[in-house]
């Protein structure tokens, strides 16, 4: 069963409503972002197939860049979850990390704070001490286990369309994340497992001009779990808007 209930009436026209502020399509849309969270423990309920058809119709709308739509998803589910789990980790505890993306060359500044601020707040609702590195490993590892969801997406772009395809794909990311939220199906986006391209790919059969952006774990949250008790905070306005006018 879905861990949430979103209210969806639409605007009496049946069309969105552009222009008003308190409009009831911007409320349900509002509703949506702030229920949704980066889920670290699912039941193993699967997602009725109807549901998974309407999230990807719904993510395929995305905006990109040329009306390029660069993403492809490999849709893993069921028992094929668990075969990609076990070789996944198999890979994980045996090679290095190779990403087929440049990933983060550091934090610094405010970037840290906020990258220290989460990983503190899920360890805290975890009861993991900082200074306990076994307990952080293994919570690092449940990445490699999806957090025991049923399903899991693997996000690719074409190799040759560069940045702005890797852009178009976290779009559609976001997309998927809403559309999913709106369905009541729990996600949580996984760049971890693009840290070990190599062994994605090899399981997947996930040819050499994909370049592997992200995962998404998805199903219903254990909501009894502590780890979905933690929520992160979004900066202000005042932070990442400079106004020019």
């Amino acid at each position: 069963m879905p861990d949430s209930t979103i209210a969806t009436e639409p605007a009496s026209t049946g069309a969105v409503t552009t222009g008003a502020v308190g409009s009831p399509t911007a409320a349900v849309l509002e509703q949506i972002l702030d229920a949704r969270h980066s889920c670290r423990a699912f039941t193993s309920e699967i997602v009725a197939e109807e549901t998974i058809e309407q999230i990807l119709r719904m993510a395929q709308r995305t905006a990109s860049w040329c009306n390029s739509q660069a993403w492809q998803v490999d849709l893993v589910s069921g028992d094929a979850t668990a075969a990609f789990s076990t070789a996944l980790m198999d890979h994980v505890m045996s090679n290095d990390m190779r990403s087929d993306l440049p990933i983060p060359e550091r934090y610094e500044g405010v970037y840290g704070d906020r990258r220290r601020a989460s990983g503190f707040g899920l360890y805290s609702a975890l009861g993991i001490e900082r200074s306990d590195h076994e307990a952080r490993s293994r919570q690092m590892l449940e990445n490699y286990r999806f957090f025991g969801a049923p399903h899991v997406a693997i996000i690719t772009t074409d190799a040759g369309l560069g940045t702005y395809g890797a852009i178009d794909c976290g779009a559609y990311v976001s997309t998927f994340l809403t559309a999913a939220t709106s369905l009541g199906v729990a996600t949580c986006a996984q760049a971890a497992l693009a840290l070990y391209s190599d062994g994605v790919r090899e399981h997947l059969r996930i040819p050499e001009d994909r370049l592997i952006v992200c995962g998404i774990a998805f199903g219903y949250a254990d909501t009894a779990h502590p780890a979905n008790a933690f929520r992160t905070e979004r900066a202000d306005l005042s932070d990442v808007v400079r106004r020019h006018g």
